[in-house]
C-alpha cells in the first residue's frame, strides 16, 4: 500500500517507543510507511506537571492528543486495537523470585504507586510495608535488583516488552485485577481522517477490541480512574469473554467483584451492566472513598 508516510507521536520513554516501533513493523508489513514523533508530556520524568493533571489521563496523554489534533474540531477516535499482550501484573522479587507474592518475608518492603495495587496489596498481604514507587519500568525494576527494595508490582505486559521479565510472577487476574486495558495498545487517530483510519483498520484485533471497550466502558460507568482502586479485565473462558470487574476500599478493607459475559456485538453494553451491578451493591461509597493519592494510600 503506498501513501503518505505517516507520523506516529510517541511519548519517549522506553516502553513507548517499543510500543510505537511495534505499530510502525506491523504497518511495515501491510506497505505502509510510517515515522516516529517523540512529544514530551506531563508525564515524562522531570517534567513539570500542571495539578490539573496529577494521576490523571492528561498526565501521559494530552499533549499527544493536542498534536495529533492540532487545533482541529472533529475530534479524536481509537481506530485500531493490535493484538493484546498479557494483561496481568506481576511480582518482580530479589534473588529467583520463585516465591512471588507469598513468598515474601513479613514486612518485606514492596514497591507500587499505583492505588489499585496497593489496595490489592493491602488484601493480600497486609503484613508488607508499601512503598511509593515511580519512574520507568526500567528504573523500577532495578530498584529491586539492587536492594532497595524487596519487590514491585507492574504490568507484565511492560516487563515482556523491554525484556525485564526474568523472574517475574505473573498474579491471579480474577483476583489481582488489573487495570483496564492493560496490556492493550491502541491507535488514536483523527475522527475526519478516513485515509489513515484505512491504512491503519487492518491493524484492528476483534477481541482486543471487544475486551478494552468493555473494560472502559465499566471505568466509565464508574467514575473510574487513576484515583479509584479499580480493576477491570476480559479473560476468555470456555471460548468466550468474561469480564472481571473489582472495587476496593483504598484500604482493602473492602471490596466488591462481578464477573459479566461479554456481547462481542455491545460490548461496551456488557461494561456498563457489569458497572452498574456493583453500583446496586454500594461501589459508589468505595469509589468516593478513593479519593487519596497513591502517597497517601501507601502511608496509612
Amino acid at each position: 500500500m503506498s501513501g503518505k508516510t505517516l507520523r506516529i507521536g510517541t511519548r519517549g520513554s522506553a516502553l513507548a517507543l517499543w510500543q510505537a516501533e511495534r505499530v510502525c513493523a506491523r504497518l511495515g508489513e501491510r506497505g505502509v510507511t510510517a515515522e516516529l514523533v517523540i512529544v514530551r508530556t506531563s508525564g515524562d520524568e522531570g517534567a513539570p506537571r500542571p495539578a490539573q493533571y496529577v494521576e490523571g489521563k492528561g498526565l501521559f496523554t494530552k499533549e499527544l492528543e493536542d498534536a495529533l489534533q492540532g487545533g482541529r474540531p472533529k475530534g479524536l477516535v481509537l481506530a485500531a486495537f493490535p493484538e493484546r499482550e498479557d494483561p496481568r501484573d506481576a511480582i518482580i522479587t530479589r534473588g529467583s523470585g520463585a516465591g512471588g507474592l507469598g513468598g515474601l518475608l513479613s514486612g518485606s518492603r514492596v514497591g507500587t504507586s499505583s492505588i489499585r495495587r496497593i489496595a490489592l496489596l493491602r488484601v493480600h498481604r497486609p503484613d508488607l510495608e508499601i512503598v511509593p514507587l515511580r519512574g520507568n519500568v526500567t528504573t523500577r525494576v532495578n530498584r529491586v535488583r539492587a536492594g532497595e527494595l524487596d519487590g514491585a508490582v507492574l504490568a507484565l505486559a511492560g516487563l515482556r516488552r523491554l525484556g525485564l521479565d526474568a523472574g517475574a510472577q505473573p498474579l491471579d487476574p480474577t483476583d489481582f485485577v488489573p487495570a483496564p486495558g492493560q496490556g492493550a495498545l491502541a491507535i488514536e487517530i483523527r475522527a475526519d481522517d478516513l485515509v489513515t483510519a484505512e491504512r491503519v483498520g487492518p491493524l484492528d484485533d476483534r477481541e482486543a477490541r471487544v475486551s478494552v471497550e468493555a473494560e472502559r466502558a465499566a471505568m466509565a460507568e464508574l467514575e473510574g480512574g487513576c484515583r479509584v482502586p479499580l480493576g477491570a479485565v476480559c479473560l476468555a473462558v470456555e471460548g468466550r469473554l468474561v469480564l472481571h470487574l473489582r472495587v476496593l476500599a483504598p484500604d482493602g478493607s473492602r471490596s466488591l467483584a462481578s464477573k459479566t459475559p461479554v456481547d462481542a456485538r455491545d460490548p461496551a453494553a456488557s461494561g456498563v451492566a457489569a458497572a452498574r451491578s456493583l453500583l446496586a451493591q454500594g461501589a459508589a461509597a468505595l469509589i468516593r472513598g478513593g479519593a487519596p493519592t497513591a502517597n497517601e494510600v501507601a502511608r496509612r
